[in-house]
């Protein structure tokens, strides 16, 4: 079972910059497909970004595609999510997810397909 936290969150401007970091433990983390989801105050949870267990492979919400960049570092067990070009829409507490998979490449996108999730971490983007 993974173990997950995530850190990096805070208040930035407008077209700001942050990066979030998800630490994993527990399981060998080559193994596990890892994404980023994120809630907005009175909204449901949402998928941001995914990427693959060898890294090969990244899946993007077209709300944050070509501002954000999913990446994974196995040897540091970490898998980070940079953000740029942050807007007010960004606000929210982000999630980071974990699923074994076999497959290398697969990118589930689908929450309900994520078993292991985080605490989360609050992003806000202030005007």
């Amino acid at each position: 079972q993974a173990q997950l936290v995530e850190s990096g969150g805070g208040l930035v401007q407008t077209g700001g910059s942050l990066r979030l970091s998800c630490a994993a433990s527990g399981r060998t983390f080559s193994n596990y497909q890892m994404g980023w989801f994120r809630q907005a105050p009175g909204k449901e949870r949402e998928f941001v970004a995914t990427i693959s267990r060898s890294g090969a492979g990244t899946y993007y919400a077209d709300s944050v595609k070509g501002r954000f960049t999913i990446s994974r570092d196995n040897a540091r067990n970490t898998v980070y999510l940079q953000m740029d070009t942050l807007n007010v829409e960004d606000t929210a507490v982000y999630y980071c997810a974990a699923r074994s998979t076999i497959l290398a490449n697969t990118l589930a996108h689908r929450e309900s397909e994520f078993p292991y999730w985080g605490r989360g971490t609050q992003v806000t983007v202030s005007s």
